[in-house]
């Protein structure tokens, strides 16, 4: 069976990716399934950076086809903040919990139309002997006074899309996928997949 390696240990994110390539027979692995694997730091300035460095490097000690993925939370008063630190922003990595708290007092007061936000992703995709590909996506929302909704991870209890009027953890997995970030980057990269896997 055809193999692609998605360079994350979040299970949520490894769910997106399944919806697209399991029907296309590929198996989607994660870094779970490689536990020798060094730990990659992050230490670009943007989201392609990040996305590239994990994808390239992982691709280049495992010889599989990898797809990094470096994604996070933009809010408008915040000057685009928390930007690539959004797994850390509270200071301690990816608690979900304390990020949202630390979100949430940051905005504190603010009217619905200073709340506004975006979900960016970049995905880089990394084989042996191929140009990396790189392709975005992003959703449009504003930050909620509170959080809703028991579905997601990260921000999505406190991030609420206008078009749905619900949060994305209010939203099914494939409700969400038809509108999110990373559903839209996937959506994209679904277009241009096979081009790249014939050409490179």
């Amino acid at each position: 069976m055809k193999k692609v390696l998605i360079a994350t240990r979040n299970i949520g994110k490894a769910q997106e990716f399944k919806a697209l390539f399991e029907p296309r027979g590929y198996q989607v692995e994660t870094l779970s399934d490689y536990k020798d694997l060094p730990e990659i730091e992050e230490t670009g300035k943007t989201f392609a950076e990040n996305a590239r460095l994990k994808a390239e490097k992982i691709s280049q000690l495992t010889q599989r086809i990898v797809i990094g993925d470096d994604s996070g939370l933009m809010v408008d008063a915040l000057d685009g903040a928390p930007g690539i630190y959004s797994a850390r922003y509270a200071g301690e990595d990816h608690n979900d919990r304390a990020n949202n708290k630390k979100l949430l007092e940051e905005l504190k007061g603010l009217e619905d139309d200073q709340r506004k936000a975006k979900f960016h992703t970049t995905l880089a995709v990394a084989g042996p002997g191929k140009e990396t590909l790189i392709i975005e996506g992003e959703v449009q929302g504003r930050i909620l006074t509170e959080a809703r909704g028991n579905d997601g991870f990260g921000y999505d209890p406190v991030f609420f899309h206008e078009d749905s009027q619900k949060t994305l953890a209010e939203l099914s997995a494939e409700e969400k996928n038809e509108i999110s970030h990373r559903g839209n980057a996937l959506k994209a990269l679904d277009q241009q997949w096979e081009g790249w896997i014939q050409n490179g």
